[in-house]
């Protein structure tokens, strides 16, 4: 059997969105242990050009919203950035999981040639769904999530593979 649009989408986002509250829970409980404020993790980047940890989340869940609402063709639910400390953070993940708990897989299954547009900053980008699940939605998802987890990590949070790939 092949796999569905669905069972490439919503089920993936949900594990790793699992995973990076796994890893922000840590993130908070090494920063208490250590004595650490949590805004240096929280407004820590990898490189000078890179965005903090919050915009890391934030963008993740972003994609991980974003992306079965285009291919179901609804209407992309917009979240405020506006979270400043882990329980805010923690609070984003929750909701994006609620919202992605409400898709069933007639509405993604099927989705591989309904066009998507993305209006860039610079540029629009045109997809096919198979298209844009693949090569825009999963890999910038991913991107954010590792990002996140190598922000902390870089930090001395001691986490592991398994912490990122767990549930």
């Amino acid at each position: 059997m092949a796999m569905s649009m669905y069972q490439a989408s919503v089920p993936v986002f949900q594990a790793r969105l699992k995973s990076l509250s796994n890893v922000l829970r840590k993130a908070e409980a090494n920063a208490e242990e250590r004595k650490i404020d949590p805004a240096v993790f929280l407004n820590d980047r990898l490189a000078p050009d890179m965005l903090r940890l919050i915009s890391q989340v934030q963008i993740a869940t972003d994609h991980a919203k974003g992306a079965p609402s285009r291919l179901a063709e609804r209407e992309i639910v917009r979240f405020e950035d506006n979270e400043t400390n882990f329980a805010e953070l923690q609070a984003r993940i929750a909701r994006t999981l609620d919202l992605l708990g409400t898709f069933e897989p007639a509405e993604i299954d099927g989705s591989e040639d309904v066009a998507i547009l993305i209006k860039g900053r610079t540029r629009d980008l045109s997809f096919s769904g198979i298209d844009y699940l693949q090569n825009f939605a999963m890999p910038n998802f991913y991107f954010h999530v590792t990002t996140a987890y190598n922000i902390l990590r870089h930090n001395g949070v001691p986490l592991g593979k398994i912490d990122f790939l767990a549930v």
